[in-house]
């Protein structure tokens, strides 16, 4: 029982620089996880922006078969260099 008193007499002025310290480290962590989060996002939004199947002719619009010509890769990373892009020449046609 006298060592535990002598213990959190040592321990008592550490108590707050710890907490603070430990307090600023969380907020740091949290920071830089939702930076993280955001900039991996971002950089996702982007490359899901050059998939050019919803300007192609083939594309059909329909989630039974989204593309005639290459329904595995229809709006995938995949598509980004599809071989078979053919533009929409005449929007009232599609």
């Amino acid at each position: 029982m006298y060592s535990l008193f002598h213990f959190i007499h040592f321990i008592q002025p550490l108590i707050i620089p710890i907490c603070f310290f430990s307090a600023w480290a969380l907020i740091i962590i949290v920071a830089w996880s939702m930076w993280t989060a955001a900039r991996d996002s971002l950089s996702t939004a982007q490359q899901m922006h050059q998939i050019p199947c919803t300007g192609c002719q083939y594309f059909t619009n329909d989630y039974h078969l989204k593309c005639t010509v290459r329904p595995c890769i229809a709006n995938t990373e995949e598509a980004i260099n599809c071989m078979d892009y053919q533009p929409k020449t005449n929007s009232l046609l599609y």
